[in-house]
């Protein structure tokens, strides 16, 4: 049996990695089609600027529908939606461990810690 916290580094370092290369993935599309169109700085120069609300940038499905569809913001974001779950499957897993091993005290602190993270996220998704 694989010792925990080898477990968890393992799955750090296994979703931080595919987390890297989703988004160079997407990076290197992005260039692709956009690499030679001119650099607008006056764009970037107010933090006031925002963009359009585009589903494929803030719901799951249009990130997953634009992942599917090989699209460079597509890819950029799963990448992105990889790492924010990393640490998130981390803490799943010491909770199943903890209540493995009947440490009550640890087990109920992870379970609060995934209740935050969970409800912290369906309320951003919700608004």
């Amino acid at each position: 049996m694989i010792p925990i916290r080898i477990l968890i580094a393992g799955t750090l370092r296994i979703g931080v990695a595919t987390a890297c290369i989703i988004a160079t993935v997407g990076g290197v599309l992005y260039l692709l089609a956009h690499g030679s169109e001119p650099f607008d700085i006056a764009r970037y120069l107010h933090f006031s600027y925002t963009e359009p609300h585009d589903p494929a940038f803030t719901t799951l499905g249009g990130i997953l529908s634009g992942f599917c569809s090989f699209t460079a913001v597509g890819w950029i974001q799963t990448g992105v939606l990889v790492l924010l779950l990393t640490p998130v499957l981390r803490v799943l897993i010491s909770l199943f461990d903890f209540l493995r091993e009947r440490d009550w005290l640890y087990a109920a602190i992870c379970a609060i810690v995934l209740a935050v993270i969970i409800s912290n996220s369906l309320e951003g998704a919700l608004m």
